[in-house]
């Protein structure tokens, strides 16, 4: 173990978990969310306890937490009363972007404001599936189908008009599907910080540190130029681990009997990994070339051992199928199997306890 891999097992809240789910995602401000149920693991691992997928669903039904494209153009799961100001830091860039997109599938201002518009009607009543949406729009003459329908949507949350909400239950299986609401309805009232782009650094070091100016460019997708604002900003709010790299000015404390080599099963794009310019810490150009990225964009849930990536793992979340023991594949083969098996176990209960 190196000093820095301690210090960011515990800014990462993995040994130094949080009371509940919301605490959780409070610490971490923005965890990657594209695939629903990893975002929502990442939540339970970083809680104390026994976490259960039940309780990260609460979090959504009561409006506590929400998913939307918080920057890089990604899904993330944030607290609700953090996403307007967020957005203030990284949604015209994102909106800015999609722009070669938008234009290839014929998207222009006139045909947002028409869909916000008629959006806006329908979920003035309440939230709609992804799929109601995408008939929404065949009732206005708007052709979902080749990513029109996808890039829309993406253009109003990240302008801030939409929002994913409650989770759509499903009476057997994991629920895989949340409703969209207007976020001027769903997130609730709150004052901005008083400096947001000071404010993103601080708290992206709070739950990431140690951390340097590249990693908070790479995970807020912001140009460096801007980043490098924002720690001069920001830098009198944070500490440094050493020159240019940075932590939180308070750590969290590690809970009683936490052990840095105790092996994790963290989830797909877990922050862990995914939010550094610089992942060599963590893992070997071996490992990440079986973790990920891949050319298909994917990352790969993985076994964390030592603060190290030393193997990954597998499991179906389909109907009949979310009760299956997960599968893992050991790139170490060192690891101790009984901690392997302790560690997926925790995830499966989490799970199954739905």
């Amino acid at each position: 173990m190196t000093a820095l891999l301690t210090e960011r097992l515990r800014s990462h809240r993995l040994t130094a978990p949080t009371r509940t789910p919301v605490d959780a995602a409070r610490h971490m401000l923005a965890v990657q969310g594209q695939e629903f149920l990893a975002g929502r693991w990442a939540l339970g691992i970083r809680s104390s306890g026994s976490p259960a997928l039940a309780a990260v669903d609460r979090a959504f039904d009561r409006g506590q937490i929400v998913r939307t494209h918080a920057m890089r153009g990604t899904l993330h799961i944030l607290p609700a009363s953090d996403v307007r100001w967020v957005l203030s830091v990284t949604g015209e860039r994102q909106f800015r972007q999609d722009a070669a997109q938008r234009r290839r599938l014929g998207i222009d201002d006139a045909l947002i404001a028409r869909v916000e518009a008629a959006f806006r009607a329908r979920l003035a009543d309440g939230g709609r599936t992804r799929a109601q949406l995408f008939d929404d729009l065949v009732g206005l003459g708007v052709e979902p189908g080749g990513q029109r329908g996808a890039h829309l949507i993406y253009a109003l949350n990240v302008r801030g008009i939409l929002v994913q909400g409650p989770v759509v239950h499903r009476d057997e299986g994991v629920s895989r599907e949340q409703l969209f609401l207007l976020a001027d309805q769903w997130l609730p009232d709150g004052d901005a910080p008083e400096d947001p782009l000071a404010e993103l650094f601080v708290r992206y070091v709070d739950g990431h540190g140690p951390a340097t100016v590249a990693d908070f460019a790479w995970w807020s997708g912001l140009p460096v130029t801007t980043a490098r604002e924002a720690v001069q900003r920001g830098r009198h709010r944070v500490a440094e681990f050493a020159d240019g790299v940075f932590v939180a000015a308070s750590r969290p404390r590690r809970s009683a009997g936490s052990d840095d080599a105790r092996i994790l099963a963290l989830p797909m794009f877990d922050e862990y990994y995914i939010s550094y310019a610089d992942r060599s810490a963590m893992a070997s150009p071996e490992a990440m070339e079986r973790i990920g990225p891949g050319t298909n964009g994917m990352v790969r849930a993985s076994l964390l051992a030592a603060g190290r990536i030393g193997g990954a793992w597998a499991h179906s979340a389909a109907v009949g199928r979310h009760r299956e023991d997960p599968t893992p594949e050991l790139f170490d083969t060192a690891l101790n199997r009984e901690q392997v098996a302790a560690a997926l176990r925790r995830y499966g209960d989490f799970v199954s306890a739905h």
